[in-house]
């Protein structure tokens, strides 16, 4: 069975993929992307959600329960 080229390019420099250190070029470019996941290059962007994803806890701070309409949408 012969091994298949990876299709693609390093994401790091862009040359040509290596199947021994796909989807990197090189372990010198495996290595410069662990050491940016390590020093927290990359990150996931979060906001200011709630503790309680469902919005319970905002509903109720606002003093609203299930079901009630707020008066500004009263009319």
């Amino acid at each position: 069975m012969s091994e298949r080229t990876p299709k693609g390019r390093c994401s790091i420099c862009g040359a040509p993929v290596d199947p021994a250190v796909r989807p990197f070029c090189s372990k010198r470019c495996a290595d410069i992307d662990l050491s940016r996941w390590l020093t927290g290059s990359y990150a996931v962007p979060g906001g200011d959600a709630d503790a309680d994803e469902d919005g319970d806890d905002a509903i109720a701070a606002r003093g609203e329960r299930d079901g009630d309409v707020p008066p500004d949408k009263l009319h």
